[in-house]
């Protein structure tokens, strides 16, 4: 069975790099025809030569911008028929009393408003075709919040209800609103400079090592190893065919079964 994305004319936010990347890759090879929204769009860039994925710059942590890559893929596509809603931001915290008023505001403009601008703006267009599909990507963060990511984990976890409300409101309407909730993927956060790389000198591991022990022990994931962006662009790609079709409010997780040992 093969998901045969041909036809579908489709927005992936923060496409630049890591998990927003693979899905805007996913879906092309799929047969969409994508536009990789992001501030800086390098990895999209590369990938559009040949015309499957159209690279676009704006910044969608501020209004206008979400709205403005929805035109955009109208413009380019005639239509919109899918929405990914995965740009955000993740800054290590030394808990909860070190976030200020500067960081909620702009974690909750990029994580969240991002996913709520883009969606109103895209729903005028996919009620008026008569259906769509709008997917968002939430983290594990929202369901088992940690000090180090106060900020990210509250707006994230606040995606899961965007995505029921979304679904509870249009989805008569033929436009199917679904979450992916990733665990630990391999992204640049999880590279040099990022939480774990801090970790694993604490531990006196190197950065793989310090990933594994994290992994295996840390967290305890039942299979024991980091997810791949692919990973999560797979589940995306399934959600946004026809294969999906009686599929809506829902969330799935991809996190080798993290959540599974806590809730």
């Amino acid at each position: 069975m093969e998901i045969d994305l041909g036809g579908r004319r489709a927005l992936v936010t923060g496409a630049g790099q890591g998990i927003g990347l693979a899905i805007a890759r996913t879906l092309a090879a799929c047969g969409a025809r994508v536009l990789g929204a992001d501030l800086k769009p390098t990895g999209a860039t590369e990938e559009g030569v040949d015309g499957a994925i159209v690279p676009f710059m704006v910044d969608l942590g501020v209004a206008g911008g979400p709205e403005e890559a929805v035109a955009a893929t109208v413009r380019e596509f005639a239509g919109i028929d899918v929405l990914v809603n995965n740009v955000g931001i993740c800054i290590p915290r030394d808990g909860f009393l070190s976030v200020d008023d500067d960081g909620w505001e702009r974690t909750f403009q990029v994580n969240l408003m991002s996913a709520v601008r883009a969606s109103r703006a895209a729903l005028t267009h996919m009620l008026e075709a008569g259906g769509g599909a709008i997917v968002t990507i939430a983290s594990e963060s929202g369901l088992q919040p940690a000090p180090v990511f106060s900020d990210y984990a509250v707006t994230k976890g606040s995606l899961h209800i965007l995505t029921k409300l979304l679904a509870n409101e249009f989805s008569r309407a033929g436009v199917r609103c679904n979450s992916v909730t990733p665990g630990p993927i391999r992204t640049p956060a999880w590279g040099p400079g990022g939480v774990v790389d801090k970790l694993s000198k604490e531990w006196g591991m190197d950065l793989e090592s310090g990933i594994e022990h994290f992994v295996k022990e840390v967290r305890g994931m039942p299979l024991g190893r980091i997810g791949e962006p692919e990973d999560v662009a797979a589940m995306v790609a399934f959600l946004a065919s026809d294969l999906a079709k009686q599929i809506t409010g829902s969330d799935f997780r991809v996190d080798g079964g993290q959540i599974a040992t806590i809730v």
